[in-house]
């Protein structure tokens, strides 16, 4: 192999370590390449006695749905004699890691990871593309299309969903029939009243003891996400022509509206960067809040219910999608991974998988099975996020996305502190404009 070749993919590594060192510690990638390393020393896989080993990377969690994948992996084992697949539970943050295997040439056969880090993995050259087993296969038009867009760049898919959900607003249905309402906010202006009446002021000192609904603070990508439906829902971009793009009308409007929320004083603004936490919801210090079915809100005694969320020009959603990647290494061992991955879209894997763990089925024949639709139909809450499906789109998956979500997420943070929506969108673009080439 040429030495020119294997000097520029070792700098181009550690350009994209250094542009991570802010966010991950040196004693993370300093565990993470000794791991690597120590993994690498206890032999080169090999095609033993016939058997073609693959080491699949994940970090999923609960236990309780690990344990259901290793059981669906072990199946897979079972039928497939020639194929064994080794699920190696990776906790994250793992991106070092993952890094260093693509530079030192042991990367994981299959990877476990999320679709909007596909950018990153395709400038690197970690990843085998898919078109031409898949675009063979009849399972292609069996995945959901409204997800192809996320396993899709420059011409190529490089991945192949496991399961998908997406965003609503969870709401107490107790606190409504208390407000009078009778009928859940299908619009943004429907939404902003019903959170005006949501919101209890009992001793009139200026200070709720209820509000109508908790928005995030912080610009971590948990805002990110939680403001992704409403620029969805309003017709808007972030990125045209595989270049950021935060000042369209769309953007605009839907960051102007969570400014309006605010503005009513209808809004509770969580801890900075805690905007998941369930706490206040569950109290009842709010009535409304923005997450999905994975929440801890579908497992509590309180009562709840969901609603979609509610249209501006459109109905829309953001996917929460789990997705695999097959790495490069040899022809005879991507094929083998093309094997588990055409299990991993089996009615038998996609059923078993969505009704034990209640993530969504990403292929219709699981969807539209006699044993998932007598599941989803017993679960109302759940039932929602099934009938979103087809509204819902995903992050954008372009290399540089993180520092798109970055600044998106600081102009989202100023605007929900008082500058207003354009000021702060305009100065997180022209950021973005600034190091966008120089990515």
């Amino acid at each position: 192999m040429n030495i020119n070749f294997i000097t520029s993919k070792i700098r181009y590594f550690w350009y994209l370590l250094i542009k991570i060192a802010a966010r991950l510690s040196i004693l993370g990638i300093i565990l993470s390449l000794s791991l690597l390393f120590l993994a690498s020393c206890q032999g080169i896989r090999q095609k033993e006695d016939g058997v073609i080993h693959l080491t699949l990377w994940q970090a999923i969690n609960p236990p309780s749905h690990r344990e259901i994948f290793e059981k669906l992996v072990d199946k897979f084992n079972q039928t497939h004699p020639d194929i064994q697949v080794d699920s190696i539970f990776e906790p994250e943050p793992n991106l070092p890691k993952i890094l260093t295997s693509v530079v030192a040439n042991v990367p994981p056969d299959i990877l476990s990871f999320h679709p909007e880090y596909t950018g990153q993995f395709v400038e690197l050259g970690a990843l085998r593309p898919l078109e031409d087993w898949l675009d063979k296969s009849p399972l292609k038009s069996d995945i959901r299309p409204n997800l192809l867009s996320e396993m899709q760049l420059d011409g190529h898919i490089w991945s192949v969903p496991m399961h998908t959900s997406n965003i609503g607003i969870f709401y107490r249905p107790k606190l409504f029939e208390a407000a009078g309402i009778t009928e859940i906010p299908k619009t943004w202006e429907e939404l902003r009243q019903v959170a005006k009446k949501l919101t209890v002021d009992r001793n009139g000192d200026g200070r709720p003891e209820q509000y109508g609904m908790l928005l995030p603070l912080g610009k971590g990508g948990w805002t990110v996400v939680s403001w992704l439906p409403f620029l969805y829902s309003a017709d808007g971009e972030i990125v045209i022509n595989n270049r950021p793009n935060l000042t369209n009308p769309g953007a605009i409007a839907a960051l102007q509206f969570w400014q309006d929320l605010i503005k009513d004083g209808s809004v509770m603004l969580s801890a900075p960067e805690r905007g998941y936490e369930e706490e206040a919801f569950l109290t009842g210090r709010v009535a409304m809040q923005i997450t999905g079915p994975w929440t801890l809100i579908m497992k509590s005694e309180v009562d709840h219910q969901v609603l979609p969320i509610p249209a501006s020009v459109k109905a829309a959603t953001v996917t929460g999608t789990g997705d695999f990647f097959v790495m490069k290494t040899t022809p005879v061992r991507e094929q083998a991974a093309f094997k588990f991955l055409e299990y991993v879209l089996s009615e038998e894997f996609q059923t078993e998988w969505s009704i034990g763990t209640g993530f969504l089925p990403v292929t219709l024949t699981s969807a539209q099975s006699k044993a998932y639709q007598q599941f989803i139909n017993e679960k109302p809450v759940l039932k929602v996020f099934f009938d979103q499906l087809p509204v819902a789109r995903s992050q954008p998956i372009i290399a540089g996305y993180s520092r798109l979500s970055e600044s998106l997420g600081r102009a989202i943070e100023a605007t929900v502190l008082g500058e207003s929506a354009e000021k702060a969108l305009k100065t997180a673009q022209e950021r973005l404009d600034l190091i966008w080439d120089d990515k």
